[in-house]
């Protein structure tokens, strides 16, 4: 195990709650970053302060409500509903600047306390064509942090390459495929564990999860 500290960009959601498993095996201590950004459903950073809690985690919220003043999308504005997008467009659940800002801030907590890794669970296989979430972006922005802080942080995406599918398997791996199903928050509308099963969020990971035990009872 590695001895440095990390820091895990955390929302209580599946992905960042199997990236938190994955820091937890690797890294001695972890710690993660909560972020209130004016999400219509607050219940998200409950979930996330349940879930670090449990797993004995030392979890900040930070306050990021500005970027609901500047970005008009269905995450924080209740009176919008949630549209996948057409053709080249960009689904209205799209949070501008929201990943650039998380890490960036992430970062200067992690500073301040000496971490040099920081773990986020973005992914460019089933990403929605969130720009925020490419694997260029990542490293772009990692550089970006190093020369801003003179620091030689290292940002984890365990995530990057893999498909829903295969981001259950590692749950699963990591022994904590019920776990995360049971007590993450991925719907867009604000439903712990399997979710309204309708929104974009919950088909994909609805989908993902039936495509991974049908894989796993054929290996058997």
């Amino acid at each position: 195990m590695n001895k440095e500290k990390a820091v895990v960009v955390f929302s209580g959601g599946q992905d960042s709650t199997t990236c938190l498993f994955w820091a937890m095996e690797r890294f001695s201590e972890v710690s993660a970053i909560i972020f209130d950004y004016g999400q219509r459903h607050k219940k998200e950073i409950e979930c996330a302060q349940a879930i670090a809690a449990d797993q004995g985690i030392s979890a900040r919220v930070l306050d990021m409500t500005l970027i609901n003043q500047l970005s008009a999308n269905a995450l924080t504005r209740s009176d919008m509903a949630v549209d996948a997008g057409g053709e080249g467009e960009l689904p209205n659940t799209f949070v501008a600047g929201r990943n650039h800002l998380f890490l960036s801030f992430a970062a200067v907590a992690a500073r301040e306390i000496g971490a040099k890794h920081i773990i986020t669970g973005v992914c460019e296989t089933d990403f929605s064509g969130y720009p925020d979430c490419r694997d260029i972006f990542i490293k772009s922005l990692n550089v970006t942090l190093n020369l801003a802080m003179d620091n030689q942080f290292v940002i984890h995406t365990p995530l990057m390459w893999l498909d829903k599918a295969e981001t259950w398997k590692m749950a699963d791996d990591l022994g904590k495929l019920t776990y995360i199903r049971e007590t993450t928050l991925t719907c867009y509308e604000g439903i712990q564990g399997d979710g309204c099963g309708e929104c974009p969020s919950c088909e994909l990971r609805k989908k993902g999860l039936e495509s991974y035990l049908q894989s796993k009872e054929g290996a058997l």
